[in-house]
């Protein structure tokens, strides 16, 4: 099996459009498991659909260096080629000096082959500057290829493409047109979800036409001949060995809400569950021994959510009678008495709330200030996960508001959380966190959450 990082000289470059076509074409011919570095849930609904196959996430930050290589082994599994698309720029990580939760982290730990995206508007002979940079900033992560994009016209791409292979020594394979056809579309916490997206005619052709695009200016023979073989795929791990269910654990899933990592849903048939997706939308509550709401953009669909009222009382009634449920950011959202808007998208100031759950008594105000941070913490002994140390992610744009008696499981030495750096509302046996967990470097606690779903049983 052969794999390849694809990363970008900073935000913005154009990795993520570039990475879901090549994705794409490359899986006409051969299957294709793509991999998505950072705690991100949007960019891999795009790369699930462009493969076929589940998109899995790799952060150092989360995940030490067996963890990573587990997750990668596992996803790639009877694949022929991995792809692995960076976060932000290469060296772009949770401190300063050092590269953990970085794309070089991931990189080195893989020893994949990269290839850089760098943005090459108005600019020809720096590009090679970047390129120069970047490659010898780390001598151990090994930049093997170079894309350009946003070239314009000819002359352009004949400088950039001269300068960086004279310089650098380095393929120039692509060079990429400064084109509004490759633009995806954004919302306040970024890209549009796919799930949602692809209900759309204009949205779906969008994706057609970047693929088109990348497809002509991009050299697909010459990518494929710089990726390497891993190693690290042919090493089975225990983690994600299945074992009979004993146990259902229903999770929502649906336009509201789709925020979770793809290894969530082979974990938990390791624990002995069988997992149950349902819509808060579209269902009536299924039966089942615990839920799990993961996060999303319930505030997008606040009508629907709202009109299903026997989803609402059910949700609450499973809660008052002791079944467990854990719910992330949106989840936890849901679980509160409502969600009031006070402008849109556009800035314009309005007044706007809709009903939810009402587990916990209070509210959530949006928006409120964008946050998105890496996360850390410890869980309490009467946590419904249990007490252990934890790392994670939050990404929200609201601020949810409880009463003033609200019990807290988590206390966080990084994040800002629901307030004063607690989170992890619980009452009886549920849990409400703006913190996002991987479930795979947090197993114990998802562990600890499947013991309490047979207990409550």
């Amino acid at each position: 099996m052969k794999a390849i990082l694809i990363t970008g000289d900073r935000s913005g470059s154009g990795k993520t459009s570039i990475t879901l076509a090549l994705s794409a074409l490359l899986a006409r011919e051969n299957a294709v498991q793509s991999f998505k570095v950072g705690m991100d849930y949007i960019d891999p609904s795009y790369l699930t659909a462009a493969s076929g196959r589940p998109c899995r996430n790799l952060d150092s930050y989360v995940m030490d260096k067996r963890t990573i290589r587990a997750v990668f082994s596992h996803g790639c599994r009877d694949a022929e080629i991995a792809l692995v698309e960076g976060v932000r720029g290469l060296y772009e990580g949770a401190e300063a000096i050092g590269d953990t939760g970085s794309t070089a982290s991931i990189a080195k730990a893989l020893d994949l082959p990269v290839i850089l995206v760098v943005s090459a508007r108005s600019i020809t002979r720096s590009a090679a500057a970047i390129v120069a940079g970047f490659k010898q900033f780390d001598p151990e992560v090994r930049i093997s290829g170079v894309i350009l994009n946003n070239v314009k016209g000819d002359s352009h791409k004949k400088k950039a493409v001269s300068a960086i292979e004279h310089y650098c020594g380095l393929p120039v394979i692509g060079a990429v047109p400064r084109i509004e056809e490759m633009g995806l579309a954004m919302r306040h916490l970024g890209l549009i979800p796919f799930l949602e997206g692809q209900r759309t005619r204009e949205f779906t052709e969008r994706i057609d036409s970047i693929t088109r695009v990348i497809g002509e200016y991009v050299d697909l023979g010459m990518f494929k001949s710089l990726m390497r073989s891993c190693p690290y795929t042919k090493k089975a791990d225990t983690i994600f060995k299945k074992k009979d269910a004993d146990i259902r654990i229903a999770v929502a899933l649906d336009e509201a809400f789709n925020f979770y990592y793809a290894d969530l849903f082979d974990l938990l048939p390791a624990l002995g569950a069988s997992v149950v997706p349902f819509s808060p939308i579209h269902d009536q509550l299924p039966d089942a021994d615990g839920y799990i709401i993961g996060g999303g953009y319930p505030e997008m669909f606040l009508s629907e959510l709202e009109a299903n009222e026997k989803m609402r009382s059910a949700v609450s009634e499973a809660s008052r009678d002791g079944r467990p449920i854990y719910a992330e950011c949106g989840g936890l959202m849901y679980l509160t008495d409502r969600i009031r808007i006070s402008r849109d998208l556009a800035g314009n100031a309005v007044d706007r709330s809709a009903e939810m759950c009402g587990v916990f008594s209070g509210e959530t105000h949006m928006p409120a200030r964008r946050v998105v941070s890496y996360v850390e913490g410890k869980s309490s002994n009467d946590s419904l996960l249990g007490s252990a140390g934890f790392r994670g992610h939050e990404f929200h744009y609201s601020k949810v508001v409880l009463d003033k008696d609200t019990r807290y499981s988590y206390r966080l030495s990084r994040g800002i959380g629901i307030k004063d750096n607690l989170d992890g509302a619980t009452i009886k046996n549920t849990l409400g966190s703006y913190t996002h967990l991987h479930p795979v470097p947090a197993r114990q606690m998802f562990g600890k959450f499947v013991e309490r779903c047979r207990a409550a049983r």
